[in-house]
């Protein structure tokens, strides 16, 4: 299951790295209840996406450096000098 999910991840930090996403939309997009699709878990799991509380706005998920370098190792970074 691990390399049926691998492609998924990359596409959530890729669209994370695009802009910070509120968590609410995060949850709608990817959040499931099947146990063995765990997309978001996953990724907060391996450090590639972080929650940060919104100075007064709301909790915001953002890219972290693990996530890029995990972009950039699978051919996706191409485009994140403009992220």
């Amino acid at each position: 299951m691990v390399q049926t999910l691998e492609p998924l991840i990359l596409d959530l930090v890729e669209w994370v790295a695009r802009e910070p996403r509120p968590y609410a939309d995060v949850m709608d997009a990817w959040r499931t209840s099947c146990p063995r699709l765990t997309v978001w878990e996953d990724a907060v799991d391996r450090g590639y996406v972080i929650r940060e509380a919104g100075n007064g706005g709301p909790v915001m998920v953002s890219i972290t450096a693990a996530g890029r370098k995990f972009l950039e190792s699978n051919g996706r970074g191409q485009s994140l000098g403009a992220m």
